[in-house]
């Protein structure tokens, strides 16, 4: 597989390197200081098309293909990897979940509002004791007359607390096992629905997480999401997705811990000469610029296999499990380079250190991928 870029999709990503050069990271800091969701981006970031990456024009999207949508997260990362989550967690879980099986009424009912930015979308799976094992959900939905009633809570939702929208996994068959899950859409104002605790977290504290909480949830019949019974297969679908965003995201963050490093080195003297000079510096640079760029070409694969219309979910395993490790060890380095003022939040390493570890746990922890990727490979699904 050959993978080149386009112009088009060289000049997205400079674009939008330009952007969270110039609005992201000079404020990136005070954001992760004041824990709060930054809602002055949101009209910034719709006017960018980047809460629309590819929902299609018709739909109020910027309608690009999979790999322009990646090229632009990595390049939001690069700048603010809180608003990273934001943007990716938005275009491919709520958003991208409508995307992929709403009916033509639910599209054209939210997907403008979701990509114009006038409500941001929050998917909700995780429950407190439902995480890693997505099939063991408690939350319930049964139908009385012409609406279904949910009953349950949600942990972990991104853009919990700031969503207009969400998207809902429910279990209206407990029979089925996961077969008898269902999905709807929620909108905010729906009688029953609150807002529960917000999350307080070692990282991306620019990015909203909360429980969200269904007490008599009220939703009229026609927010089901396809048939009933089908939201589990549907939910695997949307994460497939979900990882390249992810992966996408660590190769960006790791690219600044890199860029960073660079300029550190560049200028701290030790012994005489700069850092740059020592070669044990050096090798730790080259393992970060080499296993990001290989982390890179493995999230751009499973998109060009999407955009293709070819199967990825193997090959969006290993491309989030690859460049979320790379990403973590290329930030540790980072702290190394940088020593006793990496370790301080005078400079931003301190905070790509703290940020990176979602990205080996959202969406599918790494020990989760490896289970993926090694099932698909001893059931002899492996391909050229």
């Amino acid at each position: 597989m050959r993978i080149e870029l386009t112009d088009e999709q060289k000049l997205i990503h400079r674009s939008v390197r330009d952007f969270a050069a110039a609005e992201l990271k000079p404020h990136a800091a005070a954001r992760d200081r004041e824990g709060k969701f930054p809602l002055d981006l949101v009209p910034k970031l719709a006017s960018l098309g980047l809460l629309g990456l590819t929902v299609p024009q018709e739909y109020g999207g910027a309608g690009l293909e999979t790999v322009s949508a990646m090229l632009a997260i990595e390049a939001v990362a690069w700048g603010d990897a809180s608003i990273a989550l934001t943007v990716a967690s938005h275009n491919s879980l709520c958003t991208g979940h409508i995307l992929l099986f709403g009916n033509p009424e639910q599209k054209r009912r939210y997907l403008p509002r979701l990509a114009q930015g006038q409500a941001l979308g929050g998917w909700c799976l995780t429950e407190p004791v439902a995480g890693s094992d997505a099939a063991a959900i408690e939350t319930r939905a049964v139908r009385r007359g012409n609406a279904w009633v949910l009953n349950g809570a949600k942990t972990f939702v991104t853009q919990g607390s700031v969503a207009g929208v969400y998207v809902v996994l429910a279990v209206t068959d407990r029979g089925a096992g996961r077969h008898g899950i269902s999905t709807f859409v929620v909108d905010r104002n729906a009688p029953g629905l609150r807002i529960g605790k917000k999350e307080d977290k070692l990282g991306l504290r620019a990015s909203d997480t909360a429980e969200v909480v269904f007490d008599d949830c009220q939703v009229p019949e026609e927010m089901l999401i396809g048939a009933e019974g089908e939201g589990f297969r549907q939910a695997m679908r949307v994460l497939e997705r979900g990882r390249m965003g992810i992966g996408a995201m660590a190769v960006g963050l790791g690219r600044a811990a890199l860029d960073d490093s660079i300029a550190y080195a560049s200028q701290r003297r030790a012994f005489g000469k700069t850092l740059a000079e020592h070669q044990a510096i050096q090798f730790m640079i080259t393992d970060m610029a080499m296993e990001l760029d290989a982390a890179w070409l493995l999230v751009l694969r499973a998109a060009q296999l999407a955009d293709l219309g070819q199967p990825f979910r193997r090959e969006a395993s290993m491309a989030k499990l690859y460049a979320s490790e790379a990403a973590a060890r290329a930030t540790n380095k980072a702290v190394q380079i940088h020593g006793g003022y990496g370790f301080i939040k005078d400079y931003p390493v301190e905070r790509y250190y703290r940020d990176v570890k979602l990205t080996e746990i959202g969406e599918g922890t790494s020990e989760i991928q490896r289970i993926i990727i090694a099932k698909s490979l001893l059931e002899g699904q492996i391909r050229d």
